[in-house]
């Protein structure tokens, strides 16, 4: 506009035509530019509705039941190309209180939608399978399905890792692992104390997957004394890394909480994860602490043979 008043054109109607276009492109570019901002608003309030969805599903913590105390964290990333489908629950049942832990393949909305599927095949057959192993068929089953599903909209199939763990009124607690992470025990022994990762022997194919598998899922057995505690996690913790590419050194910092409550456990692990991420979390962090919440029964066994004239 302003090179049409020092070198205008020779004919009237060439400088209208200039004006003219140059006002429409200006128009255009305003509206181009209010249309982005408004499309990236509308984006960024689903990535927090997605968050929020995801919290209002999952139960909030801590979650308390006649077997079992279970605190701990849970942090979403909140952009849709990035958030995965990290779930959780504590559920008491006739059996003993369930416990679930899972992390879906993948990131996005598709990935939540998965993990959903899950936690409500979970929430259904805690309660109304007696066998640990029924209850994890009965996850199996729902991730197919759901997979069957996504598959009729062009979205790939999806598996999940899960740890899935039954706390009766026994010493030792039943878990059947499918392809994940597995738990960490925290306690004290006679050298001091202890953080270790639970030998699990008998580590499945992911849910999901299961018809792939040489053999059918099995249940283990591990104790946890009532004065230790229980680390479940997914690998938005184990695989969280620094500006470095270091992994964030999960073992290392759970032998500094051995003598604190669920709580400041997963409190301090969640700063330390910040801290070590530069406070920029590449994937959902989910975790559990569990601490018995009465002792456990007496071992029939061991009383038995412990000597005593009763029947």
């Amino acid at each position: 506009m302003g090179l049409l008043v020092y070198d205008p054109f020779q004919t009237v109607s060439a400088n209208l035509v200039v004006v003219a276009f140059t006002a429409v492109l200006g128009g255009l570019s305003v509206t181009g530019a209010w249309q982005r901002g408004r499309r990236d608003a509308e984006i960024t309030r689903l990535r927090s509705a997605a968050a929020a969805l995801q919290r209002q599903i999952l139960r909030p913590l801590p979650l308390l039941t006649d077997r079992l105390l279970a605190d701990g964290v849970y942090e979403p990333v909140e952009e849709d190309s990035r958030g995965g489908g990290d779930i959780y629950e504590v559920m008491a049942s006739p059996y003993g209180t369930r416990v679930l832990i899972a992390d879906v393949q993948g990131k996005g909305l598709p990935a939540i939608g998965t993990a959903f599927a899950v936690l409500g095949a979970f929430r259904e057959a805690a309660g109304r399978e007696p066998e640990l192993t029924a209850v994890v068929e009965a996850l199996e089953d729902a991730v197919v399905r759901h997979n069957a599903f996504e598959a009729r909209t062009g979205e790939p199939e999806r598996f999940v890792t899960a740890l899935v763990l039954n706390a009766d009124g026994g010493r030792d607690v039943r878990v059947v692992d499918c392809g994940h992470i597995p738990p960490y025990l925290l306690g004290r022994e006679r050298t001091g104390p202890s953080v270790r990762p639970v030998p699990l022997r008998n580590s499945g194919v992911p849910l999901g997957l299961g018809s792939l598998a040489p053999k059918s899922r099995a249940v283990e057995r591990f104790g946890l004394p009532p004065d230790a505690m229980l680390l479940l996690c997914t690998d938005g913790v184990t695989e969280a890394r620094d500006s470095s590419g270091s992994f964030f050194p999960l073992e290392e910092r759970l032998a500094g909480w051995v003598d604190a409550s669920p709580r400041e456990v997963a409190a301090g692990l969640l700063d330390q994860l910040v801290v070590h991420t530069g406070g920029s979390p590449a994937d959902d962090i989910a975790l559990l602490v569990l601490r018995r919440s009465a002792p456990p029964a007496p071992d029939r066994e061991a009383s038995s043979s412990s000597g005593g004239g009763g029947p």
